[in-house]
């Protein structure tokens, strides 16, 4: 199979929403040529470059200190994974700011995403205004500087919300939650409802995204 092109051309915006051309690169890590076909067409027509790559490998094996943009990456692939390539990337002391994606996600995987200083944690089939909004918040990044974790609202937790969010993010069950602090798995779930609620998460992901940012 030939290489990919590292650094395309944008296709041209093909309807009256495109937006006016980016300067930085999305590169698509995805060993499902659909998926890397639909999410270069939907970033494409907003005006970003893309790259695609069917394993981290290839991507890996072409990546060049001075590329700017931001990285999609598949967990689950052959050969290395989402989360090994991020890691690596990480090592290599690259910038490019990741953006995890998959169709097999659970909490001890976000945790370890956020733990590099994944951008966000998308499952499949993901919603495309939530994935425009990831590369954009990356992309944002790069340029300004900001951290890469969004907003530094900080609610006030009370101190039984805090014990449950620390042992959340610790990767612990609402049984195992219930048992280290002496209430039902019913009353952890109320309390994981107001921690949602109150950072403005919409799921476990983001709740750790929310507490990494925070460390």
């Amino acid at each position: 199979m030939p290489m990919p092109m590292p650094m395309p051309m944008p296709m041209p915006p093909s309807d009256a929403t495109a937006a006016t051309p980016h300067h930085h690169t999305v590169f698509i890590v995805d060993d499902d040529p659909a998926v890397r076909d639909a999410v270069s067409l939907l970033l494409s027509l907003r005006g970003y470059p893309t790259a695609s790559f069917a394993t981290a490998e290839d991507f890996l094996r072409v990546l060049q200190p001075g590329w700017r943009g931001c990285v999609l990456a598949d967990i689950r692939m052959p050969g290395m994974s989402g989360l090994e390539m991020q890691q690596r990337l990480a090592a290599l002391g690259s910038t490019l700011p990741v953006v995890i994606i998959t169709a097999h996600g659970d909490i001890d995987a976000a945790r370890q995403a956020f733990k590099y200083a994944a951008v966000d944690f998308l499952e499949k089939p993901f919603d495309e205004a939530r994935l425009v909004q990831a590369v954009d918040q990356a992309l944002r990044g790069l340029d300004d500087g900001t951290t890469r974790h969004g907003a530094t609202h900080t609610p006030t937790l009370s101190p039984r919300e805090k014990e449950v969010m620390a042992l959340v993010v610790a990767g612990l069950d609402n049984q195992a939650v219930g048992s280290r602090l002496g209430i039902s798995p019913r009353t952890v779930e109320v309390h994981k409802a107001r921690l949602l609620a109150k950072v403005g998460a919409r799921n476990l992901a983001e709740l750790l995204r929310w507490a990494a940012a925070r460390r």
